[in-house]
Parts: structure tokens; sequence; C-alpha cells
């Protein structure tokens, strides 16, 4: 790369002294695209050498009186601001460096600087205005240059200013940026390197996430001198992470004058998640909507690994990727499968067919991997089309599950060299054979592979790339890579919203969900009567679909930013802003025509210029205030990066740059009970709504059976003990078995220790489908696999003949086949009661249809039993009167009273009046209630 040096003069009239500045960086088109491919992409990192000798304020006999650093992240999204002010205590003019490392995904929206007290301010320009403006500046003998460098994952801001003994200077940087979730938790760096001892040294970081932050900590990144001087104080929903160090604790030894700060200061942290439906924030006119799923099954994978040996991955490289592969194979479950591809000038496979992740297999492919030996050419193409050929043949023979996730990881270091050397040709080959349901990751080995190239290949395959640092730790980083992409939870996902709610919709079709990661979709809110905002996210899981419902207040979180000294307020707009230009610049690069390229390019500058973000596309304009000095700082084109190319985003491999739809539909297997007017349609479909008179079981336990012949309900208690798993409904014809479980209450009320459900449990037998409602969690699992829903999610579920409806904080429904219904019901109870206890009510209509052999306590009453009742008179409380109760052969002795169905008000309930059977339902059951305690949450009720 060439390098573009300038050391050109401005003249300021304070003093009438004379001061330069030295701006080191690169003009876009002075790189020809002429030259040979593999010249293209000469180094532009620092060296280990240069990195070592990075320093943040550089210069000879200066005095640093301050450097202070503060970020402020608000649901994810920070700000972030780099403060020096330095003093040239020497007796000569001298050149002044202020560098700062910043995340390569991050834009940079402003620099000022103040020298003396003349004020350098910044505005973001399009590139070609931003130089028109620099040339003119040029041309008048002033002050002028680009501000860029690139190291690594970070891309260093250089600038250095020449003044005269005695001159005070300012620098201030602003920098913004998305936190990534990976592996479970977002990590915010901060480059710290100041190269000289400090008196003010400070860094904050403010969190504020608005449904809490779940754990927050600080790794030792810096050194065991100065775990005691990083503080954290966090409450539910905000935290205050401030490193401090005094003179004396930064020193590297007592009498050391040098300082031992000199690395990377991270924060990891994650946020409370009610359930998993996710998190809908609206603020600012706009919305972002935050997915991260957890408890569920991982669905199977089917995996290619086509890895290059190449003479050019001999020694080290080779080494580390063996050392990785073996990890990532003792990973393998059962239900992968896969096969390895090693190629050089020739293609090799371990394996022609995809093979089960078994021991033998795995041992087997270990032993393979440890016996490589790198050499000859690298022929990328032939290798990736028979990845993809052993792909297709598996997916054609049905070998593999179709709710699998069928991906190619593909490692390398080097372009092609032998067979199809083009890599465009090697792209368009690549698209055209693979499948929707595939998906390519590229994992480029250091800095002599075309990174572009394998972003742009990763990208159009619904997957994404990453570089991997050919060092020490180069096998970790495979591994890390491998663990984000190792446990896909969903596929097919869409968040989609009412018509005519939102607009500008980013990205809102995901290819795979993987765990630990999270899906964000941003937008504009459009004006409405309603003061939420719904969004429904659809998706496949193992063996079953999903739809999720979530709300956002349009006014809510607003009004809590304006009470936080330290949020971000414009966060939401500026996030729609970030992942909408991110977005962009990856849909640029895969451009098919310059037509469509230039309307991209128009799109991504207009909204860069508008939220003040450096893109490959825009510059940063420092004037002064008079605008007679100026200096441009514009983003660097990483040769190995490509120009304007961007990431796969949003926590997962994604085919998202085809529009989608946005308004929600219903999906197929969702059953309405009426066809729904359009108002009604886009807010969701209805679940089966259960008829007026049922047979339930609520409170401590007190069952009410109706008897639609006689119009009559009939009720008594079950005084059980807490344990006890007791049957409700046994029907061994259809293979359904209802249960619940029995709690006590906290302590005994009036000498007598109340009882209620706790957990109910729905078993399916035909489809091996076991739904066990709690209260705290609903979990389903098929034998094999496991989901688990939290009651702060609304979401619609379906797998085989079960579908469950889940209204958040209120109820589950189930129903069966189309034929049976359950229906529990959540109670609440304040948390500091010193009697309750959370407990759950079940409603059962009796119209389900069940075979002719069922049976249990409510079960039995299917089959309508003959009941008369006479003899009413006034019982010994004159508000409840007595009768004689002839039913199954038994006279009883039953009296007038009341119970609750708490459907429509859980908190009162309302009254439902039956004739209530004494002693736990004697004579009015068959047989006594002690028959119905079965041993397990599943287990049939054994014939009375």
């Amino acid at each position: 790369m060439r390098r573009l040096l300038l050391l050109l003069g401005l003249l300021l009239l304070q003093q009438a002294c004379c001061f330069e500045f030295v701006i080191d960086g690169e003009w876009e088109e002075d790189v020809s695209d002429m030259r040979d491919h593999r010249e293209r992409h000469k180094r532009a990192i620092l060296t280990s050498e240069e990195q070592e000798d990075f320093e943040a304020i550089r210069g000879e006999d200066i005095t640093v009186k301050s450097y202070k650093v503060e970020s402020r992240i608000t649901s994810r999204f920070a700000h972030t601001t780099v403060r020096s002010s330095v003093v040239n205590s020497g007796s000569k003019a001298q050149s002044i460096g202020f560098n700062v490392q910043i995340p390569k995904r991050a834009f940079i929206t402003n620099f000022t600087m103040n020298v003396n007290g003349i004020i350098f301010v910044g505005s973001v320009k399009e590139k070609t205005v931003a130089r028109n403006l620099y040339a003119q500046a040029r041309a008048r003998g002033k002050a002028a240059g680009i501000v860029r460098a690139n190291s690594q994952d970070m891309e260093t801001f250089k600038t250095e200013v020449h003044v005269p003994p005695g001159s005070n200077i300012e620098f201030e940087l602003h920098y913004q940026e998305m936190m990534h979730r990976r592996l479970g938790v977002y990590e915010h760096s901060l480059f710290l390197q100041p190269g000289r001892l400090v008196p003010q040294f400070q860094v904050d970081v403010y969190i504020f996430e608005p449904k809490g932050i779940s754990m927050v900590e600080t790794p030792n990144t810096l050194g065991e001198q100065f775990v005691k001087n990083i503080k954290v104080t966090s409450t539910k929903e905000k935290a205050h992470i401030v490193f401090k160090p005094n003179l004396q604790q930064q020193r590297k030894c007592d009498n050391c004058t040098g300082s031992a700060i000199d690395g990377i200061f991270t924060v990891k942290y994650d946020v409370t998640r009610d359930g998993n439906a996710g998190e809908l924030q609206v603020s600012d006119g706009h919305f972002v909507q935050f997915f991260a799923p957890s408890n569920l099954s991982p669905l199977p994978k089917n995996i290619v690994f086509v890895i290059d040996v190449s003479g050019s991955m001999w020694g080290v490289k080779m080494k580390q990727t063996v050392e990785a592969m073996q990890a990532i194979l003792e990973d393998m479950a059962i239900d992968d499968h896969f096969s390895i591809i090693d190629f050089n000038h020739n293609v090799r496979c371990w394996n022609e067919e995809l093979v089960a992740g078994s021991s033998i297999q795995i041992a087997d492919a270990k032993r393979y991997i440890q016996d490589i030996k790198p050499n000859g050419g690298t022929n990328i193409n032939e290798a990736l089309m028979r990845a993809v050929q052993m792909l297709v043949r598996a997916s054609n023979q049905g070998l593999i599950d179709p709710r699998s996730v069928s991906m190619i990881i593909l490692v390398s270091d080097g372009d092609p060299t032998v067979g199809e050397i083009k890599l465009g040709t090697i792209q368009k080959n690549v698209k055209r054979v693979m499948r929707e349901e595939f998906s390519l990751f590229s994992l480029g080995i250091g800095f002599d592979v075309d990174y572009d190239f394998l972003e742009r290949i990763a990208m159009e395959n619904r997957g994404m790339a990453q570089r991997i640092y050919a060092n020490h730790d180069a096998a970790e980083q495979l591994r890390a890579f491998y663990s984000q992409v190792s446990s896909p939870l969903l596929r097919m996902i869409q968040v989609q919203f009412p018509e005519d709610s939102v607009s500008d919709v980013t990205q809102n079709r995901f290819d795979k969900y993987f765990s630990g990661s999270e899906l964000v979709v941003a937008g504009k809110v459009k004006p409405s009567e309603s003061n939420t905002l719904t969004s429904f996210t659809t998706a496949r899981a193992a063996r079953l679909d999903v739809t999720f419902e979530t709300e956002g207040d349009f006014t809510e979180l607003d009004t809590e930013l304006a009470k936080q000294q330290h949020s971000f307020t414009g966060f939401a707009r500026q996030m729609w802003a970030y992942i909408t230009v991110k977005q962009l610049i990856s849909e640029r690069s895969l451009a098919p025509t310059a037509v469509k390229k230039r309307k991209i390019t128009q799109r991504i500058m207009a909204l860069a210029v508008e939220h003040q973000f450096v893109t490959p596309l825009t510059a940063l304009l420092v004037e002064s205030e008079d605008t007679n000095e100026r200096l441009l700082a514009d983003s660097p084109k990483d040769p190995k990066h490509g120009c304007c190319s961007g990431a796969g985003f949003g926590g997962g491999s994604s085919s998202a740059l085809n529009p989608v739809n946005v308004v929600y539909q219903a999906p197929p297997w969702v059953q309405m009970t009426t066809n729904a007017p359009p108002s009604q349609a886009v807010k969701g479909s209805e679940e089966y709504a259960l008829p007026p008179t049922v047979n339930l079981v609520d409170n401590d336990p007190h069952f009410i059976i109706h008897l639609p012949s006689s119009n009559m309900d009939v009720c008594f208690n079950i005084d059980s003990a807490p344990g006890h798993i007791l049957n409700l409904v046994t029907d061994t014809g259809t293979g359904l078995v209802v249960n619940g479980q029995l709690v006590g209450s906290k302590q005994a009320h009036k000498g007598k220790l109340s009882t209620y459900f706790g957990t109910i449990s729905v078993y399916y037998q035909p489809d091996g489908v076991s739904l066990t409602v709690g209260t705290d969690n609903i979990s389903m699992t098929d034998g094999q696999r496991n989901h688990s829903f939290t009651w702060g999610t609304t979401a619609k579920i379906s797998q085989d003949g079960v579908r469950i409806s889940i209204v958040k904080n209120s109820h589950v429904s189930i129903t069966i086949n189309n034929n049976t219904h359950v229906m529990v019901l959540l109670h609440r109870v304040w948390t500091k009661n010193p009697v309750s206890v959370d407990f759950l009510g079940i409603y059962i209509p009796n119209d389900n249809q069940y075979s002719p052999l069922v049976h249990g306590l409510i079960g039995q009453f299917s089959r309508e039993p003959e009941v008369s009742v006479h003899d009413m008179h006034e019982g010994m409380d004159p508000l409840k009167k007595e009768a004689t109760m002839e039913v199954k052969g038994n006279t009883l002795l039953v009296t007038r009273g009341w119970q609750k169905d708490y459907r429509r008000d859980k908190r009162l309930g309302s009254s439902i009046y039956c004739w209530f059977i004494h002693n736990s339902g004697k004579g009015f059951i068959d047989g006594h209630y002690t028959d119905y305690i079965v041993p397990h949450l599943n287990s049939f009720l054994q014939v009375l």
C-alpha cells in the first residue's frame, strides 16, 4: 500500500506562530485496481513491533495533564468519548500526536481539537464534498490531510499537531458502536496505552439496560496490578465501571517512570430476559427488537469442514488448525453429521459421505487430521464444489433431518493458485450450486488471504466470515468461532409487525439463530392512536414451530431515559441508522450491477451524513471556527477487508438482502375460531376459546364438575398432601394423560395446611410430547429434545398434533388434534405473603373428544352420571341450603355453595353456584381420592 505523508503548514494568527499537522493515510483512488490480485492486499496493519511502540499521546518533553475515556451504553448501543489534555513542556516546537484505537465495527462520529484556544470542530460529509473542501484548503496552502490507519481488530485514528513551546492542546474523539452478543455476553473493549504517567487518568463505563442487567464483570485483561483499581457498582438496571489509578498505581514499579497501563480494558455483561419472545423497545420515534431465546434444544448439524493444506499452511498455522479441529470434533453430538475435505492443488475427502458423530467416526477423523502434511497449491473452487455436492447428495438421499442446519466451514490462508483462480468466478460457481438451506462460513488465517472475497462468498450464502490471526492463540480463535455456530436453536426466523405500524425496517428475516447470540431488528414507528407496538417473531425449532409476540410501550422508555444522568437518549435512532448503514455496506459489496451499486451508495451517504457516521463513503471534515483551516478524516479501506464490505449481521447467518414483508400473517398451523376482520388479523391469531361452562380445578384445590344434561355444577375438594400427583384425565384409548402435582402453602392457617396445584402435566403418548406447566416456566419435551419458556413470553408453539398458546403472565392453552383442549391459569401472589404461594388452575371443556376408556378425577365425567337432588332444606348455615343427592347408587348429603371461575377475573373470580360434595368427593367420584394418586407426572392411572 502506498502511504501518503503530509506535512503542511497551518498559519495561525495567534502569537504569529506556525503550527503544522502531520496526518497519515491513503486515498481510495491511490490504489490501482489493475494490479495483480495477489498484490492488492499488502499489509495495512501494525506489526507486533509497531503495536508495542503504540502510544495514545506521542511527543518528547510533553505533559499529559489528563486522559479520560467515557462510554455510555444504553440498550446495547455505545457512545464512547476519548479526551486528552496535553502541554508542550519543552523549549522547542514539536509534533504532538493523538492516537486512538477503536473497534473496526465502530463509526467515528466526531473529532474536535482546541489548540491554544483555536477550536477545530468536525462534521461528516459525503466524501466528494469533503474532498473538494479539502482541495480548496490545500490550494490556499492551509492544513489538510487524512486521519487513519489500521491494526488487526482495531482501527487507529491518528493525528499530530506541530506546536510551539508552552502550547495547550485538547483532543476529543467520539465513536459509536452496537454491542454484539457472543457466547451469552456483550463485550465492550477500550484500548488503553497512554505510554506515560498521567495525573488525571480515568475510564468510566455507564450501562443502562431497561429490562435489567443480569451480570457484569471486568476480566483481568490489564494485569493483576490493576485488579483493585477497577470498581463496579450496579443496580437492577444500571452499572458503573470506573478505572481511576493514581500516578503511583500507574507505575510499572515503585521507582519507575513508565506506565504499566498497556492493553485492552474489557467490560462483559448480559441483560435480564423475561422470556424467549425477546424485548421490544420504542424510543424517539424508532423501535429496536432484540431476540435472544434460550432453553431450546439445538437443531442437528451437518457440517463439511473444508481445510486448506497448501504449502503456506506449513508450521504454526497447520499445528493450530489441527489442535482446534481435535477439540471441535470432540464437540460433535451423536445426531450431528460431518465430513472433512482437505485441499491443496488436489482435493481429498476423509469420507465421501456425511457420517454420524459417533465416537468411532470422531476418533478416525482425528487421526486423519493429525496425519495431514501441508504442501502444494490452493484449489479453493474444487474443494467448495465437492463440499456442496456432499451436502446435496445427503439431502437427496434423505440422510439428514429436514429441520437440521447444513453448513460448510472453510479454513484457508491464501488466494487460489490452482484450478479456477478468478475470485468472481469462484463466487458465482458456489452461489450457483448452493441450496437455500445450506450456509458457508469462511475463516481466513493471517493476512495473505483476500478477506473481502471470503466475506462476500460467506454473506452471499447465508454465512459469515472471520479473520483468524496467525499467532500463538489461533487454535483458540478457531474454537471460539466454532462455539458461536455449534448450537443452532432456530431456523427461518422472521420478525413482523401489524400493517401500517412501522417503516424503514432493517433486516427482519434470518436464516439461523445460534445459542448465545442475538438478532436485532430496528425501524421507524409510524404515528398511531395506540400506545403500544407489537411484533411477531416466527421460527422453526427442533420438531416444533413457534410464534412469539412482544409489545413495546411508546412513551415508557423515553420517560425513563429522561431520568437517567448517564444514558444515551438518542440510542434508538442511532442504532437504527447504524444497523441500516452496516447492512447497506454489505449489500453494496454484493450489488449485481453498477446502477444498483450507485443507488445503494447514495443511501449510505445520505444516512451517514444525517447521523454523522464516518464510513468508507463519507469523511470527517475538521475545520477551525472560521473554516480557514481544515483536516479530513475518512474511514480506511482495509486491503484485506475490501472497501465497502460488511460482516453478516445479527448473531447468525442470514439471507437478509432480499426485501421481506414486515406485516404479520398468522402461520398456517395456527387455527382461528372465526375469520377475523383485517384490523384484528394483524394483531395475531386467536386461540381456541373455552365455552362458558367447563370442568375446572382452582384454588386449594376446588373441583367444579359441570353436568350439561342436568345443567348442574357439582363441587368437591381434595384434601391430599403436598407432593402428591393427582390424575385428572387418563385416556388410554387416545394416549392422553393430564396430571397435577400439589404444593403446600408456606405455613398452616388456622391449623390447616392448604394445598394447590403447583405443576400441571399434559402428556400425549402418540407423539411422545409432554408439556409441564409450573409457576416458574413451561417446559416441553419429546423424549429427545427439551424446550423451555418463561411466563414472561407470549407465544404459539406447534409440534405434530400438539399446539400450545402462552399468554404472558396469564395462561397456557393446549390443543391436541384439534379436538381436546386444556387451559392452565397462573395465579401470582404477593412475594412476601407469609402464607400463600403461586399456584395453577386448570380448565377442561366438556366437549373434549375422548375414547370410551377415559377416566380420572375429571375424565370420568365425560360419561355424565344420572344425578337427582331432592329434599332441599335449610342448613346449619342459613346462607347455604342442604339437600340429598342420588348419584352412582349413592345417597349423599350435599350443601349449596359457590366456587370461583378465575378465567375472566383472576383477582376476584366469577362465582359459580354448585352442590358441594363433602369428604373429598366421596360417593361422587369412583372409588377413593387416593386411588387417583400416581407416581409420576406422565403416569397413566391404573384401572380402578
